[in-house]
């Protein structure tokens, strides 16, 4: 994995939090990008589960890079 600067989680272990978990990566991605900074260096996917629920987790590496904003 490359170097990064920042972290973004996103989790969700009830049925009605995971059917929408990939808008909220997608919307929040689409509002990162846009800024001319930031650079995606790496995804993680975890699940993991108990006798009750499944969690999902999605971990999204970064970095902001100063010197590109403008």
């Amino acid at each position: 994995m490359s170097a990064f600067t920042g972290v973004k989680v996103f989790s969700a272990s009830m049925i009605q939090q995971r059917t929408v978990l990939d808008a909220m990566v997608t919307q929040w991605l689409a509002a990162a990008r846009r800024r001319p900074s930031f650079e995606l260096v790496d995804v993680v996917i975890r699940q993991s589960s108990d006798e009750a629920f499944h969690c999902i987790s999605i971990i999204l590496f970064y970095k902001e890079n100063k010197e590109k904003k403008r």
